[in-house]
């Protein structure tokens, strides 16, 4: 366990980071579980709903730095791609 000020007070800060960056993830999970079963359903109102708000959350965790610049823009992209696909012509 620490032993000085400096590095208690480093630890409590990263107990803290942590968490918040938990509820992040779990938030950004939730998102694309629920675009990815509104896609599976074909309800694609509520999915195209829905797009704009995760590629938000999405940007801003990547901003953050909670997920890799590129992880960010692969979740953006198979969204769209997963949109695209179900509402084309014969799909």
């Amino acid at each position: 366990m620490a032993s000085h000020a400096s590095a208690l007070k480093a630890h409590r800060q990263s107990v803290v980071r942590r968490e918040k960056n938990r509820q992040f993830r779990s938030k950004l999970r939730s998102a694309l579980k629920t675009i990815r079963a509104a896609i599976s359903a074909n309800e694609l109102d509520k999915a195209r709903g829905q797009v704009a708000e995760t590629a938000s959350l999405i940007d801003k965790m990547s901003a953050k730095g909670i997920i890799h610049d590129n992880a960010a823009a692969r979740y953006k992209s198979r969204i769209q791609l997963g949109l695209n696909k179900a509402s084309a012509p014969g799909a």
